[in-house]
């Protein structure tokens, strides 16, 4: 007799409602329990037979996923995004939990990558980086926007420098403008510091990461990319080939085809028609993505391997837009194989797959 259990998890910041189906699909049991540590390891331990439990990514999936992964067989946190059964009919939340549990006995759920805890610190740390940076930004943008909408010229970086700041200021004649330019100048002065301090921190982090001097060989991955593919990676082994990467980066081509085979000779024939490009895949890690396209953007000014194969690739008569996406894709390939390796980057290689292209 089959003693699996498969477990459905509707997580809500207070309350978590529970589905469990057995092996037939049977509903054998629902719940709703407090979202607390206690009360659904609880929950769990009274369950019997070989555990299986889904829920949805999202605030608390990673605490989740922590505290039930010793305690079940598997863990499966999927993509809401692609769960789209949950949508159809009548939706509340013991409706989604059993839907879960249904979708999880059928195999039909997408997982979601969580693990690597030694990567905990850098993660965060990353995270914290990547959130003030774009803090940061968001404050010199509005300077120049306030001094543009009074028809101020601020091109360059004078308009953040503390030297030249009463000049600045002096400039805008309404006070109300111009107290709202010191509020904005102190969030600059204040966020500068925090990011100098999390930066250094993350650099720290990450040589502790073998990974990093690997890494560290590709032209264009400085210290702070290679500390942020890292953290967002986590392991190239989650990754099976380069194209997977590509997706998760955003650097895949998604493609439409219909009617691709027909009978020739009583046999079925696959069309010669190439399949229609809709651009680049969108569900993807936007953080790493920046990383592979800056490095690329940089790469195309250089004189390194990447800049050769990259005007190269220019030679040949191809577009300088789909030049950078195929230098970017080259970079993650690389990275991906030599992290998986161990092995040291060869620009020779390049050379050589550059004169074969």
């Amino acid at each position: 007799m089959d003693s699996t259990k498969y477990i459905g998890m509707d997580v809500h910041q207070v309350t978590t409602c529970v589905a469990v189906r057995d092996g037939t699909g049977k509903l054998v049991m629902e719940s709703i329990v407090q979202t607390r540590a206690a009360t659904i390891l609880e929950f769990i331990a009274g369950l019997r037979g070989t555990l299986l439990v889904a829920f949805e990514e999202g605030t608390s999936a990673a605490w989740l996923y922590d505290l039930l992964k010793p305690h079940v067989a598997k863990v499966i946190v999927c993509d809401p995004r692609k769960n789209s059964l949950l949508n159809a009919g009548n939706k509340n939340d013991r409706i989604d939990a059993r839907k879960l549990s249904d979708l999880l006995r059928a195999g039909l759920l997408t997982p979601v990558y969580h693990g690597e805890s030694g990567v905990r610190m850098l993660r965060e740390l990353a995270r914290s980086y990547l959130t003030i940076s774009k803090d940061l930004t968001r404050v010199m943008n509005r300077l120049k926007a306030l001094y543009r909408s009074w028809a101020i010229p601020c091109a360059g970086q004078k308009v953040y420098s503390p030297r030249h700041r009463n000049t600045w200021l002096e400039q805008l004649t309404e006070a109300g403008v111009r107290r709202r330019a010191e509020q904005l100048y102190a969030q600059f002065d204040s966020l500068l510091p925090i990011r100098r301090d999390v930066r250094r921190e993350l650099l720290a982090e990450s040589h502790k990461h073998a990974a990093n001097e690997l890494l560290r060989q590709i032209p264009r991955l400085g210290p702070i990319r290679v500390a942020l593919l890292i953290a967002l990676v986590q392991t190239p082994h989650r990754f099976r080939t380069k194209r997977q990467l590509w997706a998760y980066c955003g650097l895949g081509l998604q493609t439409r085809a219909s009617g691709e085979y027909g009978f020739r000779d009583g046999q079925p024939q696959r069309s010669k028609r190439s399949p229609a490009l809709r651009g680049l895949n969108a569900n993807h890690n936007h953080d790493l993505k920046s990383v592979f396209k800056s490095a690329a953007t940089q790469a195309g000014t250089s004189t390194d391997a990447f800049g050769v194969f990259y005007q190269e690739l220019l030679a040949k008569g191809m577009k300088p837009t789909m030049a950078r996406l195929t230098l970017a894709r080259k970079i993650a390939a690389i990275a991906l194989k030599i992290w998986k390796k161990g092995e040291g980057f060869n620009p020779e290689h390049l050379k050589r797959q550059a004169a074969s292209a």
